[in-house]
């Protein structure tokens, strides 16, 4: 069988998370494979998760401990520490849970269309209702039914479809070939926003071939989440907006884009710039201050901010 590693970063209070994630990776139907839990010094050590399992389960799993460098340092720590002779890496957020059969479904649709990325669906509750599956592209992107059963799928553009709406890409139906997983790394210093959206875009422009499976491979669970664990009124908010700025920016200058690509990414920046000011917008209507320092840096790097600052203000006059 074609082994796989598979990276848990792992960050939680609660107990029993970890363990839930775990138990559904041990009832894979591809049986070949290891584990890496990096602890991102967790407030709940993943030893204490690692009890219910038996010796031989415990055997295969690999728990690395580091200083707390945020999901993009746990995942590439992982990365770092995948064996030689790991053909593919696969990543699953300690809070989610696989489908049994999602590892096998990627393991063979890399090995037979000789591609060197993968996605399947994700699946979730009414708080992660902005995801959509892979089926719900047919009628936006040009795709190529690859096989029925399980329902493979190619887009011919999916660079530019994720540009348009990446929320049917989830890191936790992600599996990579062994070229991509040695060569591409997260952007670490997005410690709160979108450094899986870089991460995505680095693998599908560097990649031989991506495919994309519509069956749900993994749903989404309710630990620590820090993307969706703030008010948009809290001085967190605004660095988050700035981190997703940041990796946009970044993804637009690391490659060469096609005008309507150019577009998309200034869409997505500008709403990063006008969920920011609408939070500070509700600070000031609280009687709060204003975070003006971050305020100030984000306006360095990007002067457009100002404008649309100053269009809100015009907007809320004229109303």
């Amino acid at each position: 069988m074609t082994k796989c590693t598979v990276i848990i970063p792992y960050y939680q209070r609660e107990p029993g998370i970890l363990g839930r994630a775990l138990r559904s990776v041990f009832a894979q139907t591809h049986a070949d494979f290891d584990v890496i839990v990096v602890d991102d010094t967790s407030p709940l050590p993943a030893e204490t998760e690692l009890r219910e399992f038996q010796l031989e389960e415990r055997a295969r799993i690999t728990v690395i401990k580091q200083p707390n460098a945020g999901p993009g340092g746990a995942r590439n720590m992982g990365l770092d520490h995948v064996p030689a002779d790991s053909a593919c890496v696969a990543f699953l957020d300690s809070d989610d849970e696989w489908a049994p059969k999602h590892l096998g479904t990627a393991v063979a649709a890399l090995s037979l269309f000789d591609a060197d990325c993968y996605w399947a669906s994700i699946g979730g509750g009414e708080e992660f209702y902005y995801h959509f599956g892979v089926a719900d592209l047919a009628g936006a992107a040009q795709m190529t039914r690859l096989s029925d059963d399980p329902p493979i799928v190619e887009i011919a553009d999916l660079a530019g479809t994720m540009l348009k709406n990446w929320s049917f890409l989830h890191l936790s139906c992600m599996v990579l070939g062994q070229t991509l997983a040695r060569n591409i790394r997260f952007d670490a210093a997005l410690r709160l926003a979108a450094e899986d959206v870089l991460f995505f875009y680095d693998c599908v422009r560097n990649a031989r071939r991506c495919v994309l499976c519509e069956s749900i491979g993994a749903t989404r669970g309710e630990g620590i989440n820090i993307f969706h664990g703030m008010d948009s009124d809290s001085p967190q908010f605004l660095r988050q907006q700035f981190n997703t700025w940041v990796a946009l920016d970044h993804l637009e200058n690391r490659f060469v884009h096609r005008p309507e690509d150019r577009a998309s990414i200034e869409v997505y920046k500008q709403t990063a710039r006008n969920q920011a000011l609408w939070g500070q917008a509700r600070l000031v209507k609280t009687r709060k201050a204003p975070q003006l320092k971050q305020l100030a840096q984000w306006a360095w790097r990007d002067p457009k901010i100002l404008r649309s600052a100053l269009a809100l203000a015009v907007g809320k006059i004229a109303r």
